[in-house]
């Protein structure tokens, strides 16, 4: 009360002299109109921090709802896949989802205009929203990739908003890598076979056998050798390429050779000193050119200085800027499938660098689904 009546007697006079204070409009209205009383039409209804933490405030839609439940429709799902139990290094990547979808906060769907092109890839032509996570047990290796397939199922099944393009296109939120598996089998049903850009530092063709299958069957499906099974399961083309390569292999013919059995060029991450991001992007696009592409993007194709939240770190990567401009320049691809894994936010830094560039990458992503629509 006190000092309300003393801000009154202060805007009436001082020293003799009227005050008059500002009305709250203008620039220094951003949230609404200002009614009668002086007071913002206040909008809150689209909060940028509070409420869910969503994709970059994007809409969440139940997407694995159970079948006969009519949902929102939608042309882009964003989907979690919090599974970490089938690492060789460090665990923690099960937290991923969410993080990323934090490191995205500052992100609004409805404000996101990019400096180089002017466009808001959210605001086109395709309805995008957030489905939340899969549920994925940590207890068994085999069941969780299980739900995890019958998730991509689900999603990709469900009715678009552009009855133009009739097929969902889903990025996952990972997840160790293994979450690359189930996706890849997901795009299978409805695209055939798909060439691969594998952005990492390590090749991930290994044989089951050698990494994990001496244990057991089941401990052969791991991180390092989905791109194999992929092979095996005839997911994939022989026209994939990795890029950010230089992690070392445990057995230098036999490896490469299956690397390249499997379907895979390789780009080494020392590469772009020598040809450059245009040299990389040439590359790329040659090698996948005429085909539909799946683009799976381990955080650990960053250099820990850049990305220190993964679980198999190795120094001497790509900065963020380099991979961003690389990915900005692959317009033009029918990319019907993307990811972003091995992201383990316990391991970041207090300034959440590696959340920040999962999250921009994630944006990356979405700008190439929607700058070329596909049809199956």
């Amino acid at each position: 009360m006190y000092t309300a009546l003393c801000l009154a007697a202060l805007a009436t006079t001082t020293l003799g002299r009227e005050i008059v204070f500002p009305p709250v409009s203008g620039y220094q209205s951003p949230l609404g109109d200002v009614a009668a009383d002086g007071m913002n039409d206040m909008n809150l209804f689209e909060p940028q921090f509070a409420g869910l933490t969503t994709f970059a405030n994007l809409p969440y839609v139940h997407c694995l709802a159970q079948e006969g439940t009519e949902i929102e429709k939608f042309d882009i799902g964003i989907l979690g896949a919090p599974f970490d139990t089938a690492v060789s290094a460090r665990p923690g990547a099960r937290f991923g989802p969410d993080g990323i979808r934090q490191g995205s906060r500052r992100m609004h769907s409805q404000f996101a205009y990019s400096i180089y092109t002017g466009r808001n890839s959210f605001g086109e032509w395709a309805k995008i929203v957030d489905c939340g996570s899969a549920p994925m047990t940590f207890f068994d290796n085999t069941i969780a990739l299980k739900q995890l397939d019958k998730a991509h199922e689900i999603v990709s099944s469900r009715p678009t908003n552009s009855s133009e393009y009739p097929v969902p296109r889903i990025i996952t939120l990972g997840g160790d890598h293994t979450t690359t598996l189930p996706a890849l089998r997901g795009t299978f049903k409805h695209w055939g076979p798909v060439s691969v850009i594998h952005f990492d530092s390590h090749i991930d063709t290994w044989n089951p056998d050698r990494l994990g299958g001496g244990v057991s069957h089941y401990a052969g499906v791991n991180h390092g050798t989905f791109l194999h099974i992929a092979h095996e399961e005839g997911l994939i083309r022989n026209t994939s390429i990795h890029a950010g390569i230089r992690a070392p292999v445990v057995n230098k013919h036999a490896d490469l050779r299956n690397d390249k059995r499997c379907g895979f060029d390789l780009i080494t991450a020392r590469e772009i000193d020598k040809i450059g991001v245009d040299g990389i992007v040439q590359k790329l696009k040659e090698r996948v050119a005429g085909s539909k592409v799946y683009i799976t993007v381990d955080i650990d194709v960053l250099d820990p200085a850049h990305a220190p939240a993964t679980g198999t770190a190795e120094v001497g990567g790509w900065t963020t800027r380099e991979l961003l401009s690389i990915l900005d320049a692959l317009d033009g691809l029918e990319v019907i499938g993307a990811d972003v894994v091995e992201v383990a936010p316990i391991y970041d830094n207090p300034g959440e660098t590696t959340l920040l560039a999962a999250a921009e990458v994630v944006h990356s992503l979405v700008t190439l689904m929607v700058n070329t629509p596909v049809k199956p």
